[in-house]
């Protein structure tokens, strides 16, 4: 679809070229040639040819209802100048107006690069292994639990489990991301990165439809169908703004002629249609779309999905944040952070307790295994029981093993010393004798510090919202600066604690909520902006929330924030300097002191410079 849309763009550039080249020539000839009927021949024909596709569209808007465009007004002003014999300004207002779509195309064509770069994630194919063969077949054909073959330099065509093989695979077209990320069996696959060595064999777990490729293309696609005040105001603006300057075009052709003695009703004609030519509205109509859209793809370079022009809007005016802790400020995996042995030696306490977990696949468990990191015996292990709520119990090399928390020593008999930690504690006992304890903790990401102390300074309020315990969330808070932090909270309990921060925040201010997208879609779909992170995968962070970061890195929240400042402070740039620009030349056409030339550079002139200043908002 998008390859066919690029080619229908590329084919009417090359007609427009042809035929804007073709006009000037005629144009010329039309110049010097000294017959008088032949010239103006040479004149229409210059200015059919430059001009017959804009006379044609403003014929159809006009039987679609759709009359006060820029088409209706160069055409009723390039036909007028042709009524008075202004035959070289009609062609020359024509050809250059087709030479300012030209480049206004062309500029549209290098803001939309970053987004079609985006779209060559899309998978063309999958290989599935028939009869001891690989064949191709297209994605969508690919049944849930069929296992798929991707080898190197392919694309990973749907979201799965890898059950062989490993590899590094390249995520910059998903994250923006370069570092490549190693896959190994049993890791999630994430469809549209790329398999840069070794060969995966992938169970397919997602339809087509359902992967994460294919959300996010649809997600980019119809981003710019959701228009910003600031758009929908000039939508607005034009409907009135358009008939408002061709009556005032009408009155000043007719009005002078019939009031002010002597004046001549060819030359307020005259400089009605310079007037109309000029109040084409083209740089506010094109540019800030345009200003919109350079914004969303400069963003999505950076890995940063905003899925319409509202959320630019929305994003810009910042007043609060509030953070989801687990998966957004800490990394969500728990890590032996402290040993504490009391009987026996730190290594004995951490392979007594390694042991006791060895057949657990909790991640606290998980997380005690990988610290240990050893081979466990397990004909060491009998017995094992798993205590509901406490831990578990087992026979390690003919000694009991009581591994878990505070409840499980008390019920023993157990005594333990008074523990006050941010982390989880497990305790280890051995034949009834307490060993120690460990303390579990999930890690900070290396850039929350950062970002929670950029956006204070950007004199943004940040807010922390946890479902896990007081003591661990205080802990957290202190450690990143965050001042306001609830913990212990039930998913509506924090959708009831965003309401109330959007009851309370300033005026023109925003609250945002950033979540990892499973557990907060409610809370995410409740906030001004709802930022997910972690969108590798998570179908709920694509579903519910309005901004979307794909390499669950907080940093790029002031990111986002500094780029939908500048595209808005550029929007308001062009709407300034449009409206200023037109309001000068409306008032010099209307007194004759601007000509047709001077109309040109005014409606022309201005798209394009608006359009040149929009295209900063791809670089951030």
């Amino acid at each position: 679809m998008c390859e066919h849309h690029h080619h229908h763009d590329e084919n009417s550039n090359k007609n427009k070229i042809i035929r804007v080249s073709i006009a000037a020539v005629v144009l010329i000839i039309a110049i010097f040639c000294e017959l008088k009927g032949l010239k103006l021949f040479f004149f229409l024909a210059a200015y059919f040819t430059a001009g017959f596709d804009i006379i044609l569209s403003a014929i159809k808007n006009i039987f679609n209802g759709e009359i006060f465009d820029e088409n209706f007004l160069m055409t009723i002003a390039t036909a007028g100048a042709l009524a008075i014999g202004e035959y070289p300004e009609a062609v020359m207002v024509m050809l250059l107006y087709q030479i300012g779509e030209f480049l206004q195309s062309k500029a549209v064509e290098k803001s939309r690069k970053s987004i079609t770069d985006l779209m060559d994630i899309r998978p063309d194919y999958a290989n599935v292994e028939e009869n001891g063969q690989l064949v191709q077949k297209h994605p969508e054909d690919i049944a849930i639990g069929t296992v798929i073959t991707v080898k190197t330099g392919e694309k990973i065509p749907l979201d799965g489990k890898v059950v062989d093989g490993s590899a590094a695979i390249d995520t910059s077209a998903l994250t923006g991301e370069s570092i490549p990320r190693m896959l190994n069996a049993g890791d999630k696959a994430v469809s549209g990165c790329i398999n840069t060595n070794g060969l995966l064999k992938i169970k397919v777990e997602k339809a087509f439809k359902e992967s994460t490729v294919s959300k996010i293309l649809e997600l980019v696609e119809h981003a710019s169908s959701k228009k910003a005040k600031t758009e929908k105001f000039i939508t607005k603006f034009a409907r009135y703004y358009t008939p408002a300057v061709v009556a005032g075009a009408v009155f000043l052709a007719i009005l002078p002629p019939l009031l002010i003695e002597g004046a001549q009703f060819s030359l307020w004609f005259s400089r009605a249609l310079t007037f109309l030519v000029i109040s084409c509205p083209c740089a506010l109509v094109i540019s800030v779309p345009l200003g919109f859209f350079g914004g969303i793809g400069g963003a999505s370079k950076d890995g940063i999905l905003i899925k319409g022009s509202n959320y630019i809007e929305a994003l810009s005016k910042a007043g609060t944040i509030a953070f989801d802790k687990t998966g957004t400020l800490t990394r969500g995996s728990f890590k032996v952070t402290e040993i504490h042995p009391y009987s026996e030696s730190e290594q004995e306490l951490l392979k007594y307790t390694a042991y006791a977990e060895n057949y657990s696949n909790h991640p606290i468990a998980l997380s005690i295994k990988n610290a240990y990191n050893n081979e466990i015996d397990t004909a060491l292990i009998k017995d094992v029981t798993e205590i509901a709520g406490q831990g578990v119990k087992a026979v390690i090399n003919g000694c009991e093993i009581l591994s878990g928390n505070k409840k499980l020593m008390q019920t023993n008999n157990i005594a333990i010393p008074d523990i006050d930690t941010a982390g989880t504690v497990i305790y280890t006992a051995k034949d009834k004798v307490f060993l120690g304890y460990i303390v579990i903790s999930d890690e900070l990401k290396d850039d929350s510090v950062k970002v929670i102390s950029t956006l204070n300074k950007l004199g943004i309020k940040t807010v922390m919202l946890t479902g896990d315990n007081k003591k661990t969330a205080e802990i957290v808070a202190k450690n990143l600066g965050i001042s306001d932090f609830y913990a212990e909270l039930f998913p509506e309990q924090k959708v009831e604690k965003v309401e109330e921060l959007i009851q309370h925040k300033p005026a023109k201010k925003t609250v945002m909520f950033v979540g990892d997208g499973i557990n907060d879609a409610p809370v995410l779909t409740r906030a001004d902006v709802g930022i997910a992170m972690g969108g590798l995968g998570s179908d709920a962070a694509i579903e519910a929330a309005d901004v979307i970061i794909m390499d669950d890195k907080p940093s790029k929240i002031p990111e986002a924030i500094k780029i939908s400042q500048k595209t808005m402070l550029i929007v308001k740039q062009n709407i300034v300097f449009a409206l200023g620009v037109k309001a000068l030349f409306l008032i010099g056409g209307a007194f004759g002191i601007v000509t047709m030339w001077g109309a040109v550079f005014a409606d022309v002139g201005v798209a394009l410079i608006a359009v040149v200043n929009s295209l900063r908002t791809l670089k951030n």
